[in-house]
């Protein structure tokens, strides 16, 4: 093969691991007080994956990365690279990914040797939820520019919010690994990706500062020791250069990081929305399509998930513009009582804003809108519905999904097209397409999503709290055929360094849940 002759290049197979403890929606409405038909029938929310106390980022990363060389029989010097995307990273500097690299060399340095990972390029990409696809892109990139070229792109995430906040009942975990080569089984994609960034504070997770006499007072406030001074304290920490404790820092201020957002949902919403048509946009500029492009040039629409309902509900902009472009939006509006808010007729901006969501509700709830979503959108949703969100993994899990889900119903997808639709807070949104190949089905009877599923572990509504606050030791469910969190080291040369170790699985059975969670279920 040379680079003149056409080759296809994309994803070839793809491998979910999620954890095997979920949270029923209905429990956390119930704990909340909130409408359970609120949180199902308008968000589409069924149970939300939780991490179990040994697994991380980079466990799920290492766990989904090993089934996929497991079920395609590769060879560590065939890996040319693992770039790993995600927003839960594990370290300010040290890559995640290494800590992915090292527990795979260590699982396989028996068979293959112990340097059997020294030549693979690894490295974080990290813009909140569209870091994968940035992963996926470059990957891309690296590998047609030569044949022999064999990538792994992984995405891990936790989404976790804050306890009681309006995010908490879209949380989710998980990680999805893809194999990224020449002549792909699954999904080949051009290099054509449209894209639309604007910097923004809809989402994100800053370094907070705090001063040692704040933390202090806060302290004692919550103690209930509000009669003794901060200054009293704080002149007895030690004046030296010498360090002995997290608050016997140098600095007179500290920066504290924290796994939990800051976000404003409705900004948030806008900011997707915005970006969306953008970099669809440019994408049929690039494409150089911009008369003649129509969304039914795309078999289904493969969104971003933050939660399972989010593509129908963010679609309609784009569903509006495709009919514009077509011609046919002035005849659609007016055979369904839809004329567009205009600005211009509106005092404010903010009475505009208003009006024109109610138009997009509006639009949201007509026939042909409702026939769109059911063809194009709404296979994306059954994994989302049973996970949540998975940030960075969110729009793989929902091509997952979909493929699945056609897969099941015996629906031919192949030399079919689908529109993707990345994005991430902060924001930025990349528009891209990925035609199905031939070999598609044989791929995804592999994927097993309904059956990894099946295999989990309720929580009850006191254990999971245990875990949202890092207050349990135990695993709940001991890990059997996976990677696990050893140990955190607090030598001082080596503060807050991760060892994992690989847990060789027992046949024939499945972890159970430990004693104590035994008993809680059994009440």
């Amino acid at each position: 093969m040379t680079k003149s002759q056409p080759t296809t290049v994309g994803i070839d197979d793809m491998a979910l691991y999620v954890p095997r403890l979920y949270l029923p929606i209905r429990t956390i409405a119930e704990k909340r007080g909130i409408a359970y038909e609120k949180l199902n029938k308008g968000l589409g929310l069924e149970n939300m994956a939780i991490p179990d106390v040994h697994e991380d980022a980079a466990t799920m990363a290492a766990n989904a990365v090993v089934e996929l060389i497991e079920k395609n029989s590769l060879r560590p010097d065939q890996i040319g690279r693992i770039y790993l995307g995600t927003e839960s990273a594990l370290d300010g500097a040290k890559p995640t990914a290494t800590y992915v690299l090292e527990m795979l060399r260590r699982k396989y340095r028996d068979t293959f040797g112990t340097e059997c990972f020294l030549h693979c390029d690894v490295v974080d990409l990290t813009f909140a939820c569209v870091g994968g696809v940035d992963a996926l892109q470059n990957t891309l990139d690296w590998v047609r520019n030569h044949p022999d070229r064999i990538g792994i792109v992984v995405c891990s995430d936790f989404a976790k919010y804050e306890l009681a906040s309006t995010g908490e009942y879209t949380q989710g975990a998980g990680a999805i690994a893809m194999l990224v080569k020449h002549q792909p089984r699954l999904l080949h994609i051009e290099d054509t990706f449209g894209v639309a960034t604007r910097a923004a504070h809809d989402f994100f997770k800053p370094k907070r500062k705090f001063s040692k006499a704040q933390i202090i007072r806060e302290v004692l406030d919550l103690a209930g020791l509000s009669h003794i001074s901060t200054e009293s304290i704080l002149q007895k920490l030690p004046d030296s250069l010498d360090i002995h404790g997290f608050l016997d820092q140098n600095d007179e201020v500290l920066f504290l990081h924290k796994d939990t957002p800051v976000f404003d949902g409705p900004y948030s919403n806008q900011t997707y929305q915005n970006r969306i048509r953008e970099a669809f946009l440019d994408f049929q500029n690039k494409k150089g399509d911009t008369r003649g492009f129509s969304l039914d040039r795309w078999a289904r629409l493969i969104f971003h998930l933050p939660y399972a309902a989010h593509g129908r509900r963010i679609a309609t902009e784009i569903f509006m513009l495709d009919l514009k472009q077509k011609g046919q939006w002035r005849q659609w509006s007016q055979q369904n009582d839809l004329p567009e808010p205009n600005a211009s007729d509106f005092e404010t901006p903010a009475d505009f804003e208003k009006a024109y969501a109610q138009f997009l509700r509006a639009l949201s709830k007509t026939d042909a809108y409702q026939n769109f979503v059911r063809e194009k959108l709404r296979p994306a949703e059954y994994a989302s519905a049973q996970i949540g969100n998975m940030y960075a993994c969110s729009i793989f899990l929902a091509l997952m999904s979909t493929l699945e889900t056609d897969f099941l119903a015996e629906n031919d997808l192949s030399g079919q097209t689908f529109g993707f639709f990345g994005y991430g807070s902060g924001s930025k949104s990349k528009v891209f397409e990925g035609l199905i190949q031939p070999q598609w089905r044989e791929v995804v009877a592999g994927f097993r999503i309904r059956q990894k599923l099946s295999d989990r572990v309720p929580l009850d509504y006191e254990t999971y709290e245990a875990l949202h606050k890092l207050a349990r030791t135990q695993s709940v469910c001991p890990p059997n055929g996976t990677f696990r969190l050893a140990k955190i080291s607090d030598h001082p040369t080596r503060a807050g360094a991760r060892y994992y170790e690989w847990i060789e699985k027992k046949e024939g059975k499945n972890s159970a849940p430990a004693a104590d969670m035994q008993h809680d279920l059994a009440r």
